[in-house]
Parts: C-alpha cells; sequence; structure tokens
C-alpha cells in the first residue's frame, strides 16, 4: 500500500508544508490561550521592563495582606476526542483557537490525513462544567465534523510514542499480549483471531485476509503470524490509515520474534507437603498435555470439554497456542503435567477453565491455578472473566466463589456460567501453603 497520499485530481499532496503551517497557527493558538488564563483575558499593560530594585520584593517576613493571592484551579474534566476537518490551511488553528475560547487545554494532538479531510484526535482538560454536548458543539461550530467524545483518565496523559513502545516491549516479551496490545492501541474494539486449521469437527477454514491486511471502515483484517487472521472491530468509529499502519506494524514486530513465552515458574508445596511447579505453558506441551488427558476419568474430561473429547491434539494445540490466551501448567517433580488452566481471549470477554487429573484433584490445585489466572486477567486489565462448566460441577464452583469476588450465575439446560467482576485487585488464592519463585535457564 502507498504511503502517497494524492487528492481527487490525482496530485500528489505535499503534507510537510500544512504540517509546518498547522503547526505554526497551533503554537499561536495554545500561546493565546494559555496568556488568556494567566492574564484573565485582560490586554498587557505596555510597561514590559524591569522593575526597579526598590520594588523588587525582599525575602523574609512580609504582610499577608499584600502577598499575592494564588489561584485555586477550577475542577476539569479529561476528555478524549476525535473529529474531521478539511484539509486546507488554518482549518486547525480554526479548532485550536475555538476551544481556547472556552478555555480548554490541549494535552495531545495526533493527525490521521484521509484523502480529502483530516481525522485530529485530542486530549483535552475542559472545564467540569463544559460537558460533552457543548464541547461537541464547539466543535462543530469550528468546522469539525463526525465527532467522538468519550471520558479519559489519567492512563491516557501518556503520549502516543511511549504508548506504544510500551506495547512494542509486552508484545516482544510474550506472544499472549498481542491481542491485547492491539486492544490497547486502538481503543475500545472487539478482536477475535481465527486459525487457519478449525478446530472442531464440520467447522468452516476462516475467510483470508491479504498478505498486507485489509481495512474496511470499522473492520480490521490481519494475516496472523502463523497462519489465519486476526479480525479488529470497532462500533462507530471507522480506522483511519494511521491506525491501520500502526495494528500492521505490531503484528508483524510479532512474527518476526517467532513464537516465545516467559519462563519464570514458582515451586510450591502442597498441604500433605508434596512439592509442584507452575509454569507457563505452550505448543511444546502438547505431548505431556495428551498424555495428562489419557490419564484423566471419562468424568473429568466431560466437565471441562462439556462432553466426549474428540480430536483432543487439535483442541491442544490451540488452547496451548499463546495466541489465544495463556496457558499455566502443573507439574510434578518427575516432570509430569497433572494440572492445566486456561486464561482465553473471547473476543472482548475472558474465559478461564480448568483441567486437573483425578489423582490431584482436592489438594487446593484449581483454585491455587485459578487465582493465577484471574490475577493476570486483571494485570491484563480485564473487566470480568467466565468460566462454562457443568452444575454439577461444585469442584469448579467453589474454586470460583474462593476469589472473593462478586459473581454472577446463569443456568440454561444443565450449562453453568460463572462470571467473576474484577475490581481492580488481585484474587485471594487457595491451595498451596509456600511459594518459591525459580527462573528456568
Amino acid at each position: 500500500m502507498s504511503d502517497v497520499t494524492r487528492t481527487e485530481d490525482g496530485r500528489p499532496v505535499r503534507p510537510w508544508r500544512r504540517v509546518v503551517a498547522e503547526l505554526a497557527t497551533l503554537f499561536t493558538a495554545v500561546f493565546h490561550m494559555r496568556w488568556t488564563r494567566r492574564h484573565g483575558h485582560a490586554p498587557p499593560t505596555g510597561d514590559t521592563g524591569a522593575r526597579p530594585l526598590t520594588e523588587v520584593q525582599q525575602a523574609g517576613p512580609s504582610d499577608p495582606s499584600s502577598a499575592p493571592q494564588e489561584t485555586v484551579p477550577a475542577e476539569s474534566t479529561l476528555w478524549r476526542l476525535r473529529t474531521t476537518v478539511k484539509d486546507e490551511p488554518g482549518s486547525l488553528a480554526v479548532l485550536c483557537t475555538a476551544l481556547a475560547g472556552h478555555r480548554v487545554d490541549i494535552l495531545s494532538l495526533q493527525t490521521h490525513p484521509l484523502g480529502a479531510g483530516t481525522v485530529d484526535e485530542f486530549l483535552l482538560r475542559a472545564p467540569a462544567g463544559l460537558d460533552s454536548a457543548e464541547l461537541t458543539r464547539v466543535i462543530a461550530s469550528a468546522g469539525g465534523t463526525d465527532t467522538w467524545i468519550e471520558r479519559a483518565d489519567a492512563h491516557d496523559l501518556v503520549d502516543a510514542p511511549t504508548r506504544v513502545l510500551g506495547l512494542a516491549t509486552r508484545t516482544a516479551l510474550d506472544a499472549a499480549e498481542l491481542p491485547l496490545a492491539l486492544r490497547q492501541l486502538l481503543g475500545r474494539c472487539t478482536i477475535r483471531q481465527s486459525p487457519a486449521v478449525p478446530v472442531g469437527a464440520g467447522a468452516r477454514a476462516p475467510e483470508g485476509a491479504p498478505v498486507e491486511g485489509a481495512l474496511e471502515d470499522t473492520v480490521l483484517r490481519l494475516r496472523a503470524p502463523e497462519g489465519g487472521v486476526i479480525t479488529v472491530e470497532r462500533p462507530y468509529l471507522p480506522f483511519t490509515p494511521t491506525e491501520f499502519a500502526r495494528a500492521r506494524a505490531l503484528v508483524e514486530l510479532d512474527a518476526r520474534l517467532g513464537p516465545r513465552v516467559p519462563r519464570s515458574q514458582d515451586v510450591l508445596t502442597l498441604p500433605e507437603g508434596n512439592e509442584i511447579t507452575v509454569r507457563r505453558a505452550d505448543a511444546g506441551d502438547v505431548e505431556a498435555a495428551k498424555e495428562m488427558h489419557e490419564r484423566c476419568s471419562a468424568r473429568t474430561l466431560a466437565m471441562r470439554y462439556h462432553g466426549p473429547v474428540v480430536d483432543a491434539d487439535r483442541y491442544l494445540n490451540h488452547l496451548l497456542s499463546p495466541r489465544y490466551g495463556r496457558t499455566l501448567a502443573v507439574q510434578t517433580a518427575s516432570g509430569r503435567i497433572v494440572g492445566l488452566g486456561h486464561l482465553l481471549w473471547d473476543g472482548d470477554e475472558t474465559e478461564v477453565a480448568l483441567l486437573v487429573e483425578d489423582k490431584w484433584q482436592r489438594r487446593g490445585i484449581g483454585g491455587e491455578l485459578l487465582g493465577r489466572l484471574v490475577a493476570m486477567a486483571v494485570e491484563a486489565g480485564c473487566e470480568s472473566v467466565y468460566a462454562v462448566t457443568q452444575a454439577s460441577n461444585t469442584g469448579m464452583v467453589a474454586a470460583m466463589r474462593g476469589l472473593e469476588l462478586p459473581l454472577d450465575y446463569q443456568i440454561e439446560e444443565g450449562t453453568l456460567v460463572v462470571t467473576a467482576r474484577l475490581v481492580g485487585e488481585a484474587p485471594v488464592g487457595e491451595g498451596a501453603v509456600s511459594t518459591t519463585n525459580a527462573e528456568t535457564p
């Protein structure tokens, strides 16, 4: 895809000229805004010379009544706002001047060039009395169209380059971070990844994406590093070519780095004295996980998969792939895997699932795994996690209750969905009585 922007008659646009002009007008508007805030809209007095030395206040005690009174800052609100303006000199300056007239601070600005216009994305600090409707009317009066606005918070104060570098670092350390990084990069959106080889009998192969990806209004389709398609959808707010390029660059970085999973591990001591190790698992553990499945009873497998297990190896290839979430494995001192816990990205929701070998059940392993998975979900910024099981699975229900988080229950035809609403704190763990951190070589 060419990076050169052209007008409707085919002539190339020279973006640097517009950038220089817009930066100059933006500086003028911001200077005017800050001057009026500091001087109460009063013009300068004209006496710009230095005061005589005798008029300079000396250090030491002074009359409090003659001391200058500090202005108490008024309450303010942070907003994220995006609007489209005409691609012509002065359009951004008009917008900034209108905001300055309502005592609105521009904390950051990003521009997204389009064919016949430019999408300007602002982080604003506005007086508390200026609501979203009034702010939208101010933007419209200055020529902004297709305006979108939402409340922001302190996390949005990080500038765009710093945020992108942080997301790239997280992705480089852990392949499971890619969907989360895309969501934080693009804002409120739904991300789904379809494998190149469908999981389950009768599943249809997903529609492929071109190598360079595809931008379709409110939908992005990107070629997943190992095949398949990553689909990103954002309601009501179309993606810009700039956002598409950023998302594609993040996926390309992930593809170049290849499969990777952090190798830290914890050694836990169970109440009866046995030591187990909890670590991250990946596709290299498929064979050991299959052997664990073969040791599990039909009832245990039915509780986990809600029926007979068909093509377990294909399911495990999907579940153990970091592209779809994070998996924790529990192994004994001999290296045998006896438990698996999955945190699965499901669009804009997050699922947790557990499987513990029969001989190792009722020792607190399930509660330990679940607590760690939910702590990961909290760290990833998930608002909730849900577990799908059978109503008769008292062990899973007890583990969810052991989190000491608000729970919602839905049951239909024997299938139970338990949703834990996360409140920003790590859940209470159960099971192991001591922990030793270790780094694998």
